[in-house]
């Protein structure tokens, strides 16, 4: 009688515990699902307060003709498989391009130079991404939430690789661009150790200007100042030539 009686008091004393673990879960679950729904019914850029930097897009092209474009959301070739941008162009804010022009400049010695697959992206562009995205490239954040934008938006991001200046061959890295999964994180130790080794010697001559390497991504660079400028929303079409 007594264990029975011990029993049923754990059982007692279990329970409440028991439903409060499915009560939180359940919250949290719906509490995500409402994040999702509100992202999804943002049609504007988020309002955002306080001191910035004038906007300053240089356009890449323009500033040295051996760094080279392959702007992947202009084409059929990326994850949403169909064009973004309705021009193959791509720009930063003066300081980032700056930056990017002597990475590039340093890579030359070695026998290299920066290929760009993306820079400055409209707001628009970001909120499309992430209404197409699964949970799991939401939740490691493959794609920026719209209400917070993306340091993309913000001329202070760019995607590229390096491409060998005496064959113009794009070099070999452990993953390919826009790749979900491990491959494409700039620690992932897999791969042949030439593709590592690419791999680092991009990372190196971006980080000696003042980018640094997104943790999931080894060929997404954020420049420094990227909190200094606002976040826009301008398609191609409407910027200068």
């Amino acid at each position: 009688m007594n264990l029975h009686l011990r029993a049923c008091r754990q059982l007692t004393c279990a329970g409440p515990d028991r439903r409060l673990m499915r009560f939180s879960v359940r919250i949290r679950w719906l509490l995500s699902l409402l994040s999702v729904v509100l992202a999804g019914c943002q049609s504007r850029p988020p309002a955002e307060h306080g001191r910035f930097r004038e906007a300053d897009l240089v356009e890449l092209a323009n500033l040295d003709s051996t760094l080279r474009l392959d702007i992947r959301y202009a084409s059929t070739n990326n994850f949403m498989h169909r064009p973004m941008y309705a021009q193959a162009r791509a720009f930063l804010q003066r300081p980032a391009a700056d930056a990017l022009l002597r990475a590039h400049r340093a890579l030359r010695p070695k026998g290299y130079g920066l290929l760009i697959f993306d820079g400055y992206r409209p707001w628009s562009v970001t909120k499309l991404f992430w209404d197409s995205a699964s949970d799991a490239e939401r939740a490691i954040k493959f794609v920026a939430d719209p209400r917070e934008g993306s340091r993309h938006n913000r001329g202070c991001a760019v995607d590229l690789t390096l491409y060998e200046l005496k064959t113009g061959r794009e070099v070999a890295m452990p993953s390919a661009y826009d790749e979900f999964s491990e491959r494409a994180y700039p620690t992932y130790q897999g791969g042949s150790p030439e593709a590592r080794a690419s791999r680092e010697l991009l990372r190196a001559a971006m980080e000696t200007e003042g980018f640094t390497v997104y943790q999931a991504e080894w060929w997404h660079f954020d420049y420094q100042d990227w909190k200094q400028y606002r976040i826009l929303n301008v398609p191609f079409e409407r910027m200068g030539k």
